[in-house]
């Protein structure tokens, strides 16, 4: 009898650890599922939003120097998130941003207020104002107010995924980055990432030649003073080619030398670019 007992025992055992493995394994297999289904959605949305007809033939041509598709995935940008862009200027970022998010999550422009002043700030918000009022697709950004080197809500605190800023380090200086970071810690959710793209100043470069270009050191310094964890660094953005021996806007886009040397400047193409993703601790 006690035989018996006992291999009812073990066997009521051996069915409960298969039980047990199997609801874990069909746990893990859900995991793996439901990742697999966010991934695909964050890319037909990327992709989808990177070949709209409302992006231009000249912002697509760039493209290929600011890997928007790949720049936007190593940040782990889903298309459910909440996201602000600082600064967004012109609007190159939005164009993706604002699709690959309408309807499944929310996009914020910190931008510089329209104080009414015949300024750079002023008439660079009205220029975005109106550009978003040219097409549906950029119909539920929501434009809050970033004045740089002063403390802004980029969006409400704590209800952020992500928070976006590219190539702007270097308009703001030392003082204004620290306080953008700080503004973006605040803005952020516990967990959520900040994503830094910037002209790299080349390690031992000199600024006063380099103009525009910034410390990759120093920029992770900043942010981990604001509270932030370093994550992680990616050459996405890199450019070998370009050495930094000259003021940032020598090179395309912009080509400021307008037609000296122009096509040593254009086969070197856009700058060395550092990508740079940092988190909010969850304590």
């Amino acid at each position: 009898m006690t035989i018996k007992t006992n291999a009812l025992k073990s066997l009521a055992i051996a069915v409960t650890l298969s039980c047990g493995a199997l609801s874990l394994s069909a746990t893990a297999h859900d995991t793996h599922a439901h990742e697999t289904n966010a991934n695909s959605a964050s890319a037909k949305a990327l992709a989808n939003a990177v070949a709209g007809d409302h992006r231009t033939a000249k912002n697509k041509a760039r493209d290929q120097y600011r890997h928007p598709i790949e720049t936007l995935n190593f940040f782990g940008f889903t298309p459910s998130m909440t996201v602000v862009e600082i600064t967004p200027g012109g609007g190159w970022y939005t164009e993706i941003l604002a699709p690959a998010l309408k309807g499944t999550g929310k996009l914020y422009g910190a931008h510089y207020p329209d104080t009414g002043a015949d300024d750079y700030y002023s008439n660079s918000r009205k220029k975005l104002v109106k550009k978003l009022a040219s097409d549906v697709v950029f119909s539920e950004v929501v434009l809050t107010d970033f004045t740089p080197r002063q403390e802004s809500e980029l969006a409400p605190q704590g209800t952020a995924d992500l928070v976006l800023t590219f190539r702007n380090l270097h308009n703001w200086k030392d003082a204004g980055v620290e306080q953008v970071f700080k503004d973006a810690f605040n803005a952020l959710k516990p967990g959520g990432v900040l994503g830094v793209v910037e002209h790299r100043l080349p390690a031992g470069g000199d600024a006063k030649i380099a103009v525009g270009y910034v410390s990759e050191s120093n920029t992770i310094k900043q942010a981990k003073a604001a509270g932030f964890r370093f994550e992680a660094s990616s050459d996405i953005n890199a450019n070998a080619k370009d050495l930094a021996q000259y003021k940032v806007w020598t090179l395309p886009p912009s080509l400021a030398l307008k037609d000296k040397d122009r096509a040593k400047y254009l086969a070197i193409g856009e700058s060395d670019r550092m990508t740079l993703k940092f988190v909010k601790p969850a304590k």
